[in-house]
């Protein structure tokens, strides 16, 4: 049995999924009676999502469209990080919705103050975009987790790898 035992606290998501959900979205969008005939467009790249609609409202139709159609597909919608609504011409209205694709070092340096703060026994070091947790204890990593799973002010989607 091992003396010390460690995770890796990391920010992921299945790709894949968020393109499924997206397109899932554009033909809700397309097929719904209030967006039908309204020429909506959702882009979907690496770092981004673009929705254009000719109004606010409508707009925010389908970013929540989106959000259930995620939810559906155990995507959290902790990993967009959303813009303003502009005005791009033509009488139509953007919004930029970023991806958060990995830990920043502001949420990773919480996250390593939480832990030394609550639990002594157990040592974290930030590496890169991940924060490994180590201890002689499971019981004090399984309780980092469920403390840092039942943190609210944490606007980042947790996930806990290398769990050993």
């Amino acid at each position: 049995m091992a003396s010390e035992h460690s995770m890796d606290i990391v920010v992921k998501f299945d790709f894949q999924e968020l393109r499924n959900a997206v397109d899932q979205a554009k033909r809700e969008a397309i097929n719904r009676f209030d967006l039908k005939d309204a020429n909506i467009e959702i882009e979907l790249s690496d770092e981004n999502i673009k929705i254009t609609a000719p109004s606010n409202i409508q707009v925010e139709s389908v970013v929540d469209i989106l959000g259930k159609k995620m939810l559906s597909r155990n995507l959290s919608q902790k990993i967009l990080k959303r813009g303003e609504i502009k005005e791009v011409g033509g009488m139509r209205v953007r919004i930029e919705i970023e991806l958060i694709k990995s830990l920043d070092q502001e949420n990773a340096k919480n996250i390593s103050k939480m832990i030394r703060d609550e639990f002594s026994k157990a040592k974290a070091s930030i590496q890169g975009d991940s924060v490994r947790v180590s201890s002689k204890s499971i019981d004090d990593l399984q309780g980092i987790m469920a403390r840092l799973k039942a943190d609210s002010s944490m606007k980042v989607p947790l996930e806990f790898t290398n769990y050993r």
